[in-house]
């Protein structure tokens, strides 16, 4: 019975990743439901740390449709990719010294992804969700703020100067009398 079932989509797992989920969720939502070749420039070109192992990922994926399933890796999509938190408490706890003696715990994540390449588009269309841009490596808060306050033009906006006059005291004779 398993040999008549045809699979249409290939799994990778990437389990214990030493980096917390919210990093590699913020370049998996990025790369969700697109096609794989478009998914690869994306992540080679984003300046983002854990687009790297996502990368290697999704690489295996590819190679499982191709080597076990006789997909055609031409025409391949990103259909599932999930980002999960590691094992026991989702973190292992490492001690952080701190003043008179005393220590902190410092917790470093650990993160299990997912990723399933398929044939045929997803059948859902992706969410767009606020956040975060893999694309965008170094925005700021002042220079959103400034573009905003322009009317989102890119020139920055103007610094009001104080209107008001200052006058200098001046002792009269006739009053310290």
């Amino acid at each position: 019975m398993a040999d008549t079932q045809v699979r249409t989509e290939a799994v990778a797992h990437l389990k214990f990743a030493r980096m917390g989920p919210r990093k590699l969720r913020r370049v998996a939502d990025a790369i969700r439901g697109k096609s794989v070749k478009e998914a690869l420039v994306l992540l080679q070109f984003a300046g983002v740390f854990a687009a790297e192992p996502i990368e290697k990922l999704l690489r295996s994926a590819v190679a499982n449709a191709e080597n076990n399933h006789d997909m055609n890796t031409d025409e391949l999509y990103v259909t599932r990719i999930t980002v999960d938190g590691g094992p026991g408490g989702r973190f292992t706890k490492r001690l952080d010294p701190r003043a008179q003696g005393r220590a902190n715990f410092k917790r470093k994540r650990m993160s299990h992804v997912t990723v399933a390449v398929g044939e045929k588009p997803p059948v859902k269309k992706r969410k767009a969700k606020g956040g975060a841009s893999i694309g965008l490596k170094r925005a700021t808060k002042r220079t959103t703020a400034t573009a905003a306050a322009a009317g989102g033009s890119k020139a920055p906006a103007k610094r009001k100067t104080s209107t008001r006059k200052t006058t200098s005291r001046k002792k009269t004779a006739g009053a310290a009398e």
